[in-house]
């Protein structure tokens, strides 16, 4: 605790010493590479699950992520506002997901490595149940139109509001409450056996 005189821990301490985002996107674009790895550090993590949960493949999902970050440093100099570069990342991420879907066959498989693993600290039988809930959710999220399947997990997932949504997917927050409800409903019935 650093009130009252007390020490402050090496975590508090690096918590105030860390730049922010706009300042690594400026040292970043001057040619800071360490500063780009940070972002990158920061952030990939978040690009990864919304990525992994869009395509259902842990492989894609690492190309994506991949190609969002190299693509972010190349064109850097376009970003004209250094604090929107997360909404630039999260459609970078979104955008290359929605193509690498469209390029798919229409077959759909969900990779069981996509799901999160339940918990460790629950019995059994009720992980084999929670287990088996996700990947119903995941097959689930799959048989959305990827449009849809963005926005929920953008605003259930990554908790974003309807506004960035929209700036994301480049579409007003009419179309993404639409997106959003229609996704809901969808989900809601595939998912009434597990309730």
């Amino acid at each position: 605790m650093s009130g009252g005189g007390g020490a402050v821990t090496t975590t508090e301490a690096v918590a105030e010493t860390a730049p922010d985002d706009a300042t690594l996107v400026s040292r970043s674009r001057d040619g800071d590479m360490r500063a780009y790895e940070q972002l990158v550090l920061r952030y990939q993590a978040q690009m990864f699950r919304l990525a992994v949960k869009m395509l259902a493949d842990r492989s894609d999902a690492e190309d994506v992520v991949q190609e969002v970050f190299l693509g972010a440093w190349r064109r850097l100099p376009q970003l004209n506002e250094d604090a929107a570069f997360v909404g630039w990342l999260y459609r970078m991420t979104t955008n290359r997901c929605l193509n690498v879907i469209r390029a798919r066959k229409p077959t759909v498989e969900v990779d069981p490595e996509a799901t999160e693993s339940p918990r460790s600290d629950i019995q059994p039988e009720h992980a084999v149940q929670v287990s088996t809930q996700l990947e119903a959710l995941n097959a689930a999220l799959q048989l959305l139109t990827p449009e849809q399947r963005a926005c929920w997990l953008l605003r259930e997932v990554h908790g974003l509001t309807y506004e960035e949504i929209g700036d994301i997917v480049d579409v007003n927050t009419t179309a993404v409450r639409g997106r959003i409800a229609r996704a809901r409903a969808h989900l809601s019935e595939v998912m009434k056996p597990w309730r």
